[in-house]
């Protein structure tokens, strides 16, 4: 019921179930062990920064291997619009979807001004998708938290501002960037974004069990899920 093909721009996943891009955790061999066991419609790599793909970093273009794991997004992450759209017209180049992160709370990602920061800036974060899909030749995507902290919740207008912008779909986790991952994750927010664009949702959060998924779609009418942390814990059979 819940288990269907889901269309990111011009990509077709096989399934509605996504493997979240974890960093230090989402590399090549732990990708392609999920690939093959779990079967999830689509795998994320770790994020990279875009400075370090425009400076040419060894070990940041290592992360961007990829084998046999179609399709796959890459996810990227940095503040700078110019920086942001050098590095989507490159790994657009060796990915399927090219994903955008603005829900990373890491300090060490959030004191650049990246991440989960960008929710405090949603002007410059307009300039940034705006850039990457004009740049990308790939389907675009973005990751959001509902938003910095309680008196900051910016989803829906993200949601809406990321749509103008030409964004294929849009990844919600319902903690704000102050909650880190504490507390329960809000279903709500995954559910507001749904009711205010027209692109495919995917509900992220505290999806570790079948009854989790289920609870996900009924309540928000989300197109697809997401696992990140539970996908290191156990496999799921929705």
């Amino acid at each position: 019921m819940y288990l269907k093909k889901l269309k990111i721009g011009n990509v077709e996943l096989e399934n509605n179930i996504i493997l979240a891009p974890m960093a230090g955790v989402t590399d090549l061999p732990f990708r392609l062990i999920t690939k093959k066991y779990g079967n999830p419609g689509l795998v994320c790599n770790e994020m990279v920064s875009s400075k370090a793909i425009c400076y040419k970093d060894e070990k940041t273009l290592k992360m961007l291997e990829s084998k046999n794991e179609h399709p796959i997004s890459m996810q990227i992450f940095g503040s700078e619009v110019e920086s942001m759209g050098i590095a989507a017209e490159f790994v657009s180049k060796i990915t399927d979807i090219l994903d955008v992160n603005m829900g990373c709370p890491a300090p060490k990602v959030v004191k650049n001004g990246d991440g989960s920061k960008l929710l405090l800036n949603l002007e410059l974060a307009k300039k940034i998708l705006e850039e990457v899909v004009k740049k990308s030749t790939k389907p675009v995507t973005l990751k959001i938290r509902k938003g910095w902290d309680n008196e900051h919740i910016v989803s829906k207008e993200i949601a809406k501002i990321a749509e103008e912008a030409g964004i294929s779909a849009i990844v919600v986790h319902g903690r704000t960037r102050n909650e880190f991952y504490t507390g329960k994750s809000d279903i709500s927010a995954v559910r507001e974004v749904k009711e205010s664009v027209n692109i495919p949702v995917i509900g992220n959060g505290d999806i570790l069990c079948e009854e989790d998924a289920k609870k996900m779609f009924d309540e928000t009418g989300c197109d697809g899920i997401m696992i990140g942390r539970a996908s290191l814990r156990k496999s799921m059979d929705i």
